[in-house]
């Protein structure tokens, strides 16, 4: 097989994440940076403002994202922990696809750490 013409490679690199549902035992030397109150992000793909984008979210104890919609569709895989929104509590080794147009706010009480994907940008009723 041939390698695809340099003007159609991937906007973004080749990614491996491995041993995701041990990744709160390692959870200290991934690169957090602020994202919500009590909530932590590490971008994997993407800027969350354009386009698709892959993170790992940390919600730490009663961690909280606020009422959001999905633009596009959004991927949340539990790594660790639980969390819950108006549909429930979601525990780890669970997938959830919300699919555009749904809104809902999520929070944490014990914490938990997720991967999400976004298809496109959520909108936030409310910017921090």
């Amino acid at each position: 097989m041939s390698a695809p013409p340099t003007g159609s490679l991937p906007p973004f690199a080749r990614l491996e994440l491995r041993d995701l549902f041990h990744i709160a035992e390692r959870q200290d030397e991934i690169a957090w940076q602020p994202f919500r109150d009590g909530v932590d992000i590490h971008r994997l793909y993407g800027d969350g403002v354009s386009g698709p984008t892959a993170a790992l979210i940390r919600f730490r104890k009663d961690g909280h994202v606020p009422q959001h919609e999905h633009a596009g569709y959004e991927h949340i895989l539990v790594l660790a922990g639980s969390q819950r929104d108006q549909n429930g509590v979601t525990r780890a080794g669970t997938l959830i696809v919300n699919p555009p147009g749904t809104r809902h706010d999520v929070v944490s009480e014990a914490g938990c750490i997720v991967l999400a994907l976004y298809e496109k940008p959520v909108r936030f009723a409310q910017e921090p």
